[in-house]
């Protein structure tokens, strides 16, 4: 308001810049700075990176832009950035379990529960293998003790019912989903 005001007493009656803005009131600074002119296609640019691309921030777009030729300073994408309120889209959470749990119930006779555990180490050369343990819960007993560089699933259901075979088949059986 007050830096148009001190624009037009200069052109209208024809006096410095130094005197209209001390006549106005305002710093012959922000009388003198002008704004440079907005690119438009920077901003369509950026808004098309961004929506093709959620999860690139400000600097990432930057980047493809520079590719593009549209080179620009990084304080001026970051204020464009945030002005097109282009924030980096968050990663929604891991879906709880919904109500309460029950809680699981203990074992009294040895067959009645039993318990997987995957087990993850590296041999010296930095080779990973894998063990799985099967317990019964009442006796503590180690029922199947397996390690390999690779578990499949299907080997696990061979496993248990072997185990099935020799034991008898638990009540129920309890993994902690680990890997």
């Amino acid at each position: 308001m007050r830096q148009a005001a001190a624009c037009k007493a200069m052109r209208d009656h024809g006096i410095s810049q130094r005197r209209a803005c001390r006549l106005v009131g305002v710093d012959p600074k922000t009388v003198r700075c002008n704004k440079p002119p907005d690119n438009p296609e920077v901003r369509e640019e950026m808004k098309a990176i961004a929506s093709k691309r959620r999860r690139f921030g400000y600097r990432r777009i930057g980047v493809l832009l520079e590719r593009k030729g549209m080179i620009m300073n990084h304080k001026k994408l970051y204020r464009i950035y945030t002005e097109e309120k282009l924030g980096v889209r968050r990663r929604r959470g891991r879906k709880r379990a919904r109500g309460s749990r029950t809680p699981m119930p203990v074992a009294l006779r040895p067959g009645e529960r039993w318990s997987l555990d995957f087990v993850s180490d590296t041999f010296g050369a930095s080779r990973k293998f894998r063990m799985l343990a099967v317990n019964d819960d009442c006796c503590r007993e180690n029922l199947c003790l397996m390690a390999d560089t690779s578990i499949s699933g299907a080997r696990v259901a061979r496993e248990l019912y072997a185990l099935a075979r020799v034991y008898g088949k638990p009540a129920c059986i309890v993994s902690d989903n680990v890997l």
